[in-house]
């Protein structure tokens, strides 16, 4: 049974820092570039940030670079998200999210397998 467990979410004022992290269990994680997207309420979901399957390349959506790290530690088959400097627009529910390979670093919902159930994060001003 494939998981995704999304964790670190929380409330935090602007200017502060969160870091999400994502367990993966029930596939070969060596074998699928990871994502994160997040929905805001009334919001289509987008890709924030994406990584390869060895963390060797990665992408961000404008609104994140420089501010958003995403990486992974593929022996605890874990997706991490550092997010700094973080905004009132950053709010949203985050989403981990597994594309098995052949796969793009850049976030695609059509080419997702697997998603995890989110993890609120609120940024008030």
């Amino acid at each position: 049974q494939v998981q995704l467990v999304e964790s670190g979410g929380g409330s935090v004022q602007a200017g502060g820092s969160l870091r999400l992290s994502c367990a993966a269990s029930g596939y070969d994680y060596n074998r699928a570039c990871m994502a994160w997207f997040r929905q805001a309420p009334g919001k289509e979901r987008e890709g924030v940030a994406g990584i390869s399957v060895y963390g060797g390349s990665t992408y961000y959506t404008d609104a994140v670079k420089g501010r958003f790290t995403i990486s992974r530690d593929n022996a605890k088959n874990t997706l991490y998200l550092q997010m700094n400097s973080l905004k009132p627009e950053d709010t949203a529910m985050y989403y981990c999210a597994a594309a098995f390979v052949p796969c793009k670093v850049v976030p695609t919902q059509s080419n997702i397998n697997y998603w995890g159930q989110g993890t609120q994060v609120t940024v008030s001003s």
